[in-house]
């Protein structure tokens, strides 16, 4: 009785075993022919790490590209860890656009481990960096070169040739609006420039929670007075830092600080009350752009959100950006 079960089980799973093959032999199929082709739309693949990046990206690639965008609005690159999806997007894209200088170790370390022969792109090493000591005679390049809206029009002409080269027929396309994005860039530097000047001289300083903008002070004629913590938001200042900056504020006499979207505001706070200092009212962008319907969701918005925060808080007299066509 036993031997007859049997018999007929082996016999059931016969048709049941060809049907399991034959789906997993159409499923690697199909798994290779994605991986061997742009995707379904023919469109080139382009992953971007940064929230910057991928807006500038998609300013310049337009609907020629399938754009994905690892980090969302509000995460703070320095210490962003990957998630299993990131390796995927990562290993099937046809150029990855990242930012360099050790801005997003994290994924710049799985971007490396990467298999096959992904194009990479370090788009903010187009620009020579500031070099910040850490300490101890440690001095590191500074990652947050689009501070300034030159080095943006920079980043920019990077990701155009990056694109030409992985899609040249499309080379128009993207040479148009690269052209057209970097003029708004040039007219969004000199607006910078005119709206700083409005703050009174003696007011010109700026303290902030991390050391991010350092390139948009020196492109700018801001002083930065003083960061709670270091170009990495890794970093956790002792009761002695946060002491010192006290201090500092205290002697500089600027009457505001600022908050920054990505990072809890709890000790900057703590700085402020302990400064007797206001603490801006508005957050600074420093590191990502702002959640969609925000007033910074794109490059141009953050850098006017963020020169308008400046501007009121310090003194100065705040007139709207207007685009010239």
């Amino acid at each position: 009785m036993n031997t007859i079960t049997h018999s007929k089980a082996r016999y059931c799973w016969k048709p049941v075993l060809a049907v399991v093959l034959a789906l997993l032999v159409e499923g690697c199929a199909a798994v290779n022919t994605n991986r061997n082709t742009p995707n379904a739309g023919g469109k080139p693949r382009v992953v971007a790490t940064s929230t910057i990046i991928a807006d500038l990206a998609q300013e310049v690639g337009g609907e020629e590209i399938q754009l994905t965008g690892i980090l969302k609005p509000g995460a703070d690159p320095h210490v962003y860890e990957p998630v299993p999806a990131d390796s995927r997007f990562l290993e099937e894209a046809d150029l990855i656009l990242y930012n360099g200088y050790n801005l997003e170790p994290g994924l710049i370390k799985l971007m490396n481990a990467a298999g096959g022969k992904v194009r990479k792109l370090a788009v903010g090493e187009v620009v020579k960096p500031l070099q910040l000591d850490k300490g101890r005679g440690e001095v590191v390049p500074d990652p947050h070169v689009w501070g300034s809206a030159e080095n943006a029009a920079a980043m920019v002409n990077s990701i155009r040739d990056g694109l030409i080269e992985l899609s040249p027929k499309d080379r128009e396309k993207y040479t148009q609006r690269a052209a057209q994005l970097t003029n708004e860039l040039k007219q969004l530097h000199t607006w910078i420039n005119q709206q700083i000047q409005t703050i009174p001289p003696d007011k010109r300083k700026l303290v902030t929670t991390h050391d991010a903008f350092q390139y948009y002070g020196r492109a700018y004629g801001l002083a930065i007075a003083g960061t709670l913590i270091g170009i990495s938001t890794e970093e956790q200042p002792s009761a002695q830092t946060v002491q010192k900056l006290v201090d500092s504020i205290k002697k500089t006499g600027v009457p505001a600080i600022f908050a920054e979207t990505t990072i809890n505001p709890a000790l900057i706070k703590t700085v402020a009350q302990e400064a007797g200092i206001e603490l801006a009212p508005n957050q600074l962008y420093s590191d990502s752009i702002g959640a969609k319907g925000s007033n910074g969701d794109s490059y141009i918005k953050m850098m006017e959100a963020n020169t308008r925060a400046i501007v009121e808080a310090l003194g100065g007299k705040y007139t709207p950006f207007q685009l010239k066509k």
